[in-house]
C-alpha cells in the first residue's frame, strides 16, 4: 500500500479535458447544474468510469455512482467525490478535482491490480454549488434526509425552470431512491478555497469540520416614480433601502471578528430603469461562523437593521431564510486517516476548518467524513483565475488514496479482531 501512487499527469490532463466543457474565454469554466454542458461533462464522466472497470449507477437526484468491487462486496463502499458542476464564473479545481481524484484512486487501483476488502466508489453529487438551484448541495441534502425529493425538484432557477424538469430534460434521473445508496464512509478532496494553507506553506489541510452557514432571500418594495418629477423627500426608493441594508448586512460580520463573514452576492433591481425610481429590489445574504450560536446572533442582528431601515424609509421587506447548515464536525477515525496518510507521504500538513460548504458537510450526518484540501493561488475561487499547482493537485490525490485505503485496512483489522 505504501509504495501506491496515482498518475499525476493522467489526473492533470482530465482536470484540464474537462475544463474545455463550459470553457470560458478567460480560462474558467462556466457549467451551471443541469444544463447541457452539465449533462456533457456527466456523460464523459461515466465513460471513463466505466473504462475504468466500475458499475455506474444513478439516482432520482441525478446522483452518480461509480462502484469498483473490493474481496468483500457485502460491506458498504468506501467513498470518494465532489460534484462537477460550477459558478457562472467558475474556476478548473472546484469540485471536479475530488471527482477526477476519485476517478483517478480507481485507475490506479486497476493499473496496480490492487484489491481493497471493501467495495470502493467515487461520487458527483447534483447541485453543489445552489448557483442555479438554491439552495446549496441540494442533492447530497436531499440523500442525508435534509431535503425531500419534493422539495428539490420544485426548486426554480431565475428564469423559472424547475430543479425536477431539468433533471428529467438531461436523462439523469436514477431510478434508486436518493438515500438508499448504502455507503461506508465518504472522502471529499478539494481546493481550500481561502488564504490560510498557501500563506502558512503547508500542502495538506487535514480538514475537522465545516463552519455553519445560513443563506436568506431578501425582497425589498417601495414605489416606482418618475425620477425626474418625485421630489427626493417623497420618494420611496427600494434601492437607497437596499443599499443601505447591504451596509449594514456587512457591518453586522465586523462586529463578530475574526472569523464571521456576511456577502450580498445577488441583486435585481427592478424596474430597472434610468428614470424610473426602483422600485422592487431582490438580494441574497449569505451569513457564515464556526459557531452555530453566532449565526443565530448575526441572523437576529441583521433582520433588526433590516427592519430598521425599512420603516425610517417606507418600504416593505420581506425576509426567506432558504438554507440552514449548521456547523459541522467531522468523524475522528476518517480525519485519522487522512492525517496519517498526509504523514506517510510526508506531506507538510495542519488541521483546518472548512469555510465553504461542501457535499461533505451533509455526508457527515449519515456516514464517518473526513475532507482534504490543498492550496488555491492567494485563496481565490468562485472565479475564473482559480489556480491550484500541479504537485499539489498530485498530492492531494495521493493522499485521498492513502486515506481509503488506511480506512479500508483499519476496518479490515476492527472486523477480525
Amino acid at each position: 500500500m505504501h509504495n501506491l501512487q496515482i498518475n499525476a499527469q493522467r489526473l492533470w490532463d482530465s482536470i484540464m479535458e474537462t475544463a474545455q466543457i463550459g470553457g470560458t474565454a478567460k480560462g474558467g469554466v462556466c457549467r451551471l447544474t443541469l444544463t447541457d454542458l452539465d449533462r456533457q461533462v456527466r456523460d464523459w464522466f461515466v465513460a471513463q468510469c466505466e473504462e475504468a472497470g466500475c458499475t455506474v449507477t444513478v439516482d432520482d437526484m441525478g446522483n452518480i455512482f461509480a462502484r469498483r468491487p473490493g474481496k468483500d462486496n457485502s460491506l458498504p463502499p468506501i467513498a470518494m467525490g465532489s460534484h462537477l458542476d460550477t459558478q457562472p464564473t467558475g474556476g478548473k479545481f472546484d469540485g471536479i478535482l475530488g471527482v477526477l481524484s476519485g476517478l483517478e484512486v480507481l485507475r490506479t487501483l486497476k493499473d496496480t491490480g490492487y484489491e481493497t476488502n471493501a467495495p470502493i466508489e467515487v461520487i458527483d453529487w447534483t447541485n453543489e454549488e445552489g448557483s442555479r438551484f438554491a439552495p446549496a448541495m441540494l442533492a447530497s441534502g436531499v440523500f442525508a434526509g435534509v431535503f425531500t425529493r419534493d422539495y428539490a425538484d420544485s426548486r426554480k432557477d431565475r428564469e423559472g425552470k424547475s430543479f425536477g424538469e431539468e433533471l428529467d430534460r438531461i436523462g439523469y434521473r436514477g431510478t434508486e431512491k436518493a438515500g438508499d445508496h448504502k455507503l461506508g464512509a465518504f472522502f471529499e478532496l478539494h481546493i481550500e478555497q481561502g488564504p490560510i494553507l498557501e500563506d502558512e506553506e503547508k500542502v495538506i489541510g487535514v480538514v475537522t469540520g465545516v463552519q455553519g452557514m445560513r443563506w436568506y432571500e431578501v425582497t425589498v418594495t417601495g414605489f416606482e416614480s418618475h425620477a425626474g418629477t418625485t421630489p427626493m423627500h417623497l420618494r420611496r426608493d427600494a434601492l437607497v433601502g437596499a443599499s443601505r441594508m447591504v451596509e449594514a448586512i456587512n457591518k453586522v460580520a465586523l462586529d463578530h471578528p475574526p472569523l464571521a463573514v456576511s456577502t450580498v452576492g445577488l441583486m435585481e433591481v427592478r424596474p430597472n430603469s434610468r428614470n424610473i425610481l426602483p422600485g422592487d429590489v431582490f438580494f441574497t445574504i449569505d451569513l457564515r461562523h464556526p459557531d452555530d450560536e453566532v449565526v443565530v446572533a448575526m441572523e437576529a442582528e441583521v433582520k433588526a437593521e433590516l427592519d430598521r431601515i425599512a420603516g425610517e424609509l417606507k418600504l416593505e421587506i420581506k425576509v426567506e431564510q432558504v438554507w440552514d447548515s449548521p456547523a459541522v464536525k467531522f468523524d475522528q477515525a476518517c480525519v485519522e486517516a487522512v492525517r496519517t496518510a498526509a504523514a506517510e507521504n510526508e506531506y507538510s500538513h495542519r488541521e483546518i476548518v472548512s469555510g465553504a460548504g461542501h457535499d461533505a458537510a451533509y455526508m457527515a450526518r449519515v456516514v464517518p467524513t473526513a475532507m482534504i484540501f490543498i492550496p488555491c493561488e492567494k485563496g481565490i475561487s468562485h472565479n475564473e483565475i482559480e489556480k491550484a499547482e500541479y504537485d499539489h493537485v498530485a498530492a492531494g490525490a495521493n493522499v485521498l488514496l492513502r486515506a481509503v485505503l488506511e480506512y479500508d485496512n483499519r476496518g479490515s483489522e476492527d472486523r477480525a479482531a
